[in-house]
């Protein structure tokens, strides 16, 4: 239903009650004026139409001012009692149809889409289309708020929608309770605005997604769209339809555990720079090879065993419902049993995976798997999102929570855009590499998770900065990292990519190469250094404090001082 059609719905609704009313007051009014009165002068007198249709409208509202213009003859009286019996009835159908109108669903609904059209159309900054406010949708909207950047929701659970209010957010979301697998939805929800900035498709059913990609890449070809996929042909046909982004939260562990099995220190670095907020990079959790026992045979432990197939890991499955084909050793039970886990050999096992769609299962399963065997290297599933509180007590060595791995994944891509060619560089790079950079970087920054951040050498972002280059100063990345306020040191700071506006990449750069104008860097900082380096871009003073040691007074008059004090130092000498 497009919202230009809610007053249409209206009227089509209350046409009965509005032509009863609107007929009761005619003929209220006719008879008025058709039954003779007695004037003050004891002529006969007849109310002309506006008084009629005056009298008829007070008293219908039972105000009751009195008979006018002068006193009523009994038979006008005995019209009047006519007259409010029938207004009596036609307002109390009236109204009883607009009350019953009013708590109708879907008049309700119709107001709710008309709000929200309303709302999207008088956005005047970008902002994100979020289809889907479940458990990651919620972490997506959080991180967007905080990074200053508005989101638009659409869900279609009430009870899911009802928590947006609840949930403290500096700026409002416009959100509605709708399909977002319909174009029409999708339309009032800004795809086709000029200021929407991308559409992240979240919903729990992969056809809802498929749907919502499919609009976005023929209604609006220069929205990007991620899309979250857990079915491999749903995200194949995403692709045909070229979708920028999928996700697909089971294979992303499972390619995240691929690395952390063949490149360690790939996957540490990867970890320490994607980590949490205050996690601190750990060498102690490094996935073990040898014997390995997998709790469920779902889509998250399928693709966990395909990837443990290619590095030849021996592998023993629980799970109570066994394929036809079985090409591993598998035990039937329930994997919580303290009986069944004996018969997996968990004694002698090197890890385990609790990969079970049940956080309870998961939970016990690794409770009494490390009563059996503390050296347990352990991997849990964790499906909802509210109870990290459990899984944070449980302490395993990885958790994986499919509502962050798809957060994550989309809060890098939309907040710093060139860390996905990062990340996939550092995948296809050395072990000895990786390791070097890890340790290079940890002594420099140090243990805690750094600031990933992304910028363009332009003049938005770095009016100085660009203004030096232009002018054909040199300046190389190393110079640029010296700290404003002592230049004798270095800023905990580092540049793991730059790509040229000619489109020509680096991996982590070293500190002599020349920067130029467009080129798009991604750093690595300590907590702090980000606005000390931001401040050096784009103060004239500073950079070129930074760059030749040269000390500028800050402003014209200062300058002006500066140089005449200058002067007269030379005349003395």
């Amino acid at each position: 239903m497009r919202h230009q059609s809610v007053f249409f719905l209206v009227l089509r609704r209350m046409r009965m009650p509005l032509i009863l009313l609107v007929t009761s007051m005619a003929i209220s009014v006719l008879g008025l004026t058709l039954v003779p009165g007695i004037g003050e002068d004891g002529e006969p007198r007849r109310l002309g139409f506006f008084e009629a249709f005056y009298f008829v409208s007070y008293t219908a509202t039972t105000i009751g001012f009195g008979e006018v213009p002068y006193s009523f003859s009994p038979q006008q009286r005995l019209w009047v009692i006519i007259t409010i019996y029938l207004s009596v009835v036609g307002w109390t159908y009236t109204l009883g149809t607009l009350i019953g109108l009013l708590s109708d669903r879907n008049l309700r609904h119709a107001f709710a889409l008309e709000r929200f059209a309303r709302a999207v159309r008088h956005l005047r900054e970008p902002f994100y289309l979020v289809c889907g406010y479940g458990e990651t949708g919620r972490l997506i909207c959080r991180a967007l708020d905080q990074m200053g950047r508005r989101a638009v929701v659409v869900e279609i659970d009430e009870t899911r929608m009802a928590e947006i209010d609840l949930h403290e957010h500096r700026a409002d979301i416009p959100a509605v309770c709708a399909d977002a697998g319909r174009p029409e939805i999708l339309r009032l929800a800004g795809l086709i605005h000029r200021d929407c900035a991308g559409v992240i498709a979240l919903t729990n059913d992969d056809h809802t997604n498929l749907a919502i990609a499919i609009s976005a890449r023929l209604l609006a070809t220069h929205v990007p769209a991620l899309c979250r996929a857990e079915r491999r042909e749903v995200a194949a046909n995403m692709a045909s339809f070229g979708t920028r982004h999928i996700i697909n939260p089971f294979e992303r562990f499972g390619e995240t555990l691929g690395l952390a099995l063949r490149t360690p220190s790939a996957w540490m670095l990867l970890r320490w720079l994607t980590g949490f907020r205050y996690s601190r990079h750990t060498t102690d959790s490094v996935p073990p090879r040898g014997r390995w026992i997998v709790c469920g045979h779902g889509r998250f432990a399928a693709g966990l065993i395909d990837v443990m197939d290619d590095e030849a890991l021996e592998i023993t499955i629980i799970d109570p419902d066994p394929p036809d084909e079985i090409d591993h050793r598998w035990v039937v039970g329930d994997a919580t049993g303290e009986v069944t886990l004996l018969r997996a050999g968990v004694r002698e096992a090197d890890g385990i995976i609790a990969g079970t769609n049940s956080d309870l299962d998961n939970l016990s399963i690794v409770v009494t798997a490390r009563e059996l065997n503390p050296a347990l290297f352990v991997i849990a599933r964790q499906n909802r999102y509210a109870n990290r509180d459990l899984f944070t007590v449980l302490n395993a060595e990885i958790s994986v929570v499919p509502s962050e791995v798809i957060a994550n994944e989309c809060l890098s891509i939309l907040a710093t855009p060139l860390f996905l060619p990062f990340k996939l560089a550092v995948r296809a790079a050395s072990e000895p590499w990786c390791a070097h950079q890890l340790d290079r970087l940890t002594r420099l920054i140090g243990e805690e998770r750094p600031d990933i951040w992304g910028v363009t050498i332009d003049a938005a972002q770095a009016e100085a900065l660009t203004r030096w280059l232009a002018e054909g100063r040199e300046v190389r990345i190393g110079d640029l990292l010296l700290a404003p306020a002592r230049r004798d040191s270095a800023l905990r700071c580092a540049v793991l990519y730059l790509k040229r506006a000619d489109g020509e990449a680096l991996l982590v750069p070293a500190d002599d190469t020349p920067l130029r104008r467009g080129d798009e860097l991604l750093l690595a900082s300590a907590a702090g250094c980000r606005s000390e380096l931001e401040l050096s871009m784009a103060n004239e003073h500073t950079l070129t404090y930074v760059l030749t040691g040269e000390e500028v007074a800050g402003g014209r008059l200062w300058q002006m001082l500066g140089g005449k004090r200058k002067t007269l130092a030379a005349d003395r000498r």
